[in-house]
């Protein structure tokens, strides 16, 4: 006998709407529909949301073979992908489904920022609006172009900085303004950021600082000497720089700034002022050459790392401040422990009060030529003093071995 000819099955039921999106807040009607091909009644019926059986009393039988669900009031969507509305038989099978998608439109992205790695790329990162969630899978493109005479550019590689982000990483231009933003669209609409312009050479940032290197500054108990070498790969370009130091103790996970400078040979820190801040003693803006800055008023017999980041800035003749860099990877140093022992009894204290007579008098020497009235006087110039005496003690002591 000739083979039997046999059709596709047939879908057991039909939902409408299909696959709906909707605002939050919106109501819903959805109808499944059962094929004659199956034996199946609107009695036989019933409703899952997301795993969850819909309550008996939203349903309407609006004919033999067709059951209706009613929705009010819908939440935003579980997942992106939407909720799952499925039609059950009264055994469990599933006749048919329906994905919903209830969410927000996107908001206009703000807070575009970009910045370029030594002038041979252009990454940007933005935020997806005030509210943020839309409960739905939203896309972001971020466009770019030249100001006056350039096409329209899309951005090929995101979340190379975080969720919202892209990298450019090539084909940029200097010397030409770009004009940069971002669209943001889902089921529910289109928004476009403000566009933000930009020149590459003002936003640009570097490579940490290399070849960190932390001593001692001598017998000094309070000191440490850092240098380090300007950006390698900004060499050959006509740019100024400022760095920034932090450093913390070894049993510390707390870093403090030590400030920044442009500076090249010594720079110390302050004690009354906490080290919040960088004192040059010498301050260039050539910082081709190799850089380093002393920090003063540290623990003695500590070890200490320090890291180094860098900002540059000026980049042919760029008028914008510059991006910092990542800090440098952590160097330690340990200062000198100190030779002073606490408490006791001395039986030198007469030479002793003779000493202290004897520096009291330089001190008040010196305070003469470098405080300018008595409102100069505090304990950060005391402790430029100190610092000042513990090079004279060494200078003295190394002239006294002499031959």
């Amino acid at each position: 006998s000739p083979p039997l000819s046999v059709s596709p099955a047939a879908d057991p039921a039909v939902i409408s709407p299909q696959d709906p999106t909707l605002l939050i807040g919106s109501s819903l009607v959805a109808t499944c529909t059962v094929s004659p091909d199956f034996p199946l009644k609107a009695e036989d019926l019933y409703w899952t949301l997301n795993g969850r059986r819909l309550p008996a009393a939203s349903y309407a039988a609006l004919g033999p073979s067709t059951l209706s669900v009613a929705l009010a009031r819908l939440n935003g969507s579980r997942q992106q992908s939407g909720d799952n509305l499925v039609c059950h038989s009264r055994d469990g099978g599933i006749l048919a489904g329906s994905c919903l998608y209830v969410g927000l439109p996107p908001e206009k992205p703000v807070n575009i920022t970009c910045w370029s790695k030594n002038m041979k790329d252009l990454t940007c990162k933005w935020a997806p609006g005030t509210e943020g969630e839309t409960f739905l899978h939203t896309n972001y493109t971020l466009k770019y172009k030249r100001r006056w005479y350039g096409q329209d550019n899309t951005c090929q590689e995101y979340h190379t900085a975080g969720t919202y982000s892209c990298h450019i990483p090539k084909d940029l231009a200097l010397f030409t303004p770009y004009e940069i933003w971002v669209e943001a669209s889902n089921r529910l609409g289109v928004a476009v950021s403000d566009v933000v312009m930009l020149d590459i050479l003002d936003v640009v940032t570097t490579d940490p600082p290399s070849d960190v290197h932390v001593s001692r500054v001598g017998d000094l108990e309070d000191q440490l000497s850092v240098r380090w070498s300007s950006p390698p790969a900004l060499k050959d370009f006509l740019f100024q720089a400022k760095y920034q130091i932090q450093y913390r103790v070894e049993d510390s996970s707390e870093w403090k700034v030590g400030g920044h400078r442009r500076c090249r040979g010594k720079a110390r820190c302050g004690r009354g002022s906490g080290c919040s801040r960088l004192v040059p003693l010498q301050v260039v803006d050539d910082v081709g050459n190799q850089t380093s800055c002393r920090l003063a008023g540290l623990r003695p017999g500590t070890v200490y790392f320090v890291q180094v980041r860098c900002n540059p800035f000026s980049i042919y003749g760029s008028k914008k401040a510059g991006i910092w860099s990542d800090w440098s990877n952590p160097t330690a140093a340990s200062t000198p422990r100190s030779e002073r022992v606490a408490g006791g009894c001395d039986p030198k204290g007469g030479e002793q009060n003779t000493t202290l007579r004897r520096e009291l008098k330089q001190f008040f020497g010196w305070v003469k030529k470098h405080a300018y009235g008595c409102s100069n006087l505090g304990i950060k110039l005391y402790d430029q003093w100190r610092v000042w005496l513990q090079k004279s003690h060494k200078t003295r002591n190394q002239v006294g071995k002499e031959p």
